[in-house]
């Protein structure tokens, strides 16, 4: 199915590894023009240089997300070289463990920063140029706003606001044209998922126990899987759909509970 994404300017943050890298390349494998904003420049130019060797399009900016000012200057970037921003996906973020009872007000509100200003922030400065294109906006959330995790207070309630500013945005941005939608992500295997599993006294033993709390396949949902629901919910294929959070988490958030009683 051709998406029509071809040419179409998305920026992408978090870009360069795990889900944000599967994003990337999907879209450009799509045909869009991939434009990957993150912290390491090294890690933006390694995606750039896979997707082009394989004949995608893409652009680096390097920008630290949880610095306010330096959204808005990624977004000027973007549009200085594009003169257009077809697309937005909010995905940049890290699972800290910021908790209530070993936590602080200091650590809290930097993991706000890490996790939810920014998709704030990169929304409101692409406002001006998603309007004109009438593009759309995903924002990429976790399962835990929904069935929480222990000792991530913080990354819980960005997730929370992840939700809510999706559909409040749908709302707002309906005279516009513009789409705004989520995709929820539980258990999905990224490399910094891998290396939180090899902290643990046993993982594979603890991998084979998560996967078999997964109801479709007992196994984990890939980057590519969450990168397709992405590349659909930004395309004019789903053109009669906003303010939805998609959940492509293999049944983790709405079957597992009901399987156990059954």
């Amino acid at each position: 199915m051709d998406l029509g994404l071809k040419d179409k300017v998305i920026i992408v943050t978090g870009g360069a590894k795990g889900i944000g890298e599967g994003i990337a390349k999907v879209l450009a494998a799509e045909s869009a023009v991939a434009v990957i904003v993150g912290r390491n420049e090294e890690d933006n130019d390694k995606t750039v240089k896979a997707i082009e060797k394989s004949g995608g399009k893409a652009y680096a900016v390097k920008a630290e997300l949880s610095i306010p000012g330096e959204c808005e200057a990624a977004v000027k970037k973007v549009v200085e070289k594009f003169g257009r921003i077809d697309g937005l996906v909010n995905n940049a973020g890290v699972n800290d463990g910021v908790g209530l009872e070993n936590g602080s007000y200091e650590k809290f509100m930097s993991s706000l920063h890490k996790n939810v200003v920014h998709y704030y922030l990169m929304a409101h400065y692409s406002l001006p140029y998603l309007k004109k294109s009438k593009g759309a906006i995903v924002n990429i959330t976790s399962k835990t706003a929904d069935t929480g995790q222990g000792n991530t207070s913080a990354y819980a309630a960005s997730n929370g606001g992840r939700n809510a500013l999706t559909r409040e945005w749908a709302v707002e941005l309906l005279k516009y044209g513009i789409r705004v939608n989520a995709v929820v992500v539980a258990e999905c295997f990224t490399p910094l998922y891998a290396k939180w599993i090899e902290t643990l006294p046993d993982p594979q033993q603890k991998l084979k126990e998560i996967e078999s709390k997964i109801p479709f396949g007992n196994r984990m949902t890939t980057a590519e899987e969450i990168a397709n629901a992405v590349a659909f919910l930004l395309s004019d294929r789903s053109s009669h759909t906003t303010g939805q959070l998609v959940y492509v988490d293999g049944g983790y958030v709405h079957l597992d509970r009901a399987l156990a009683n059954a």
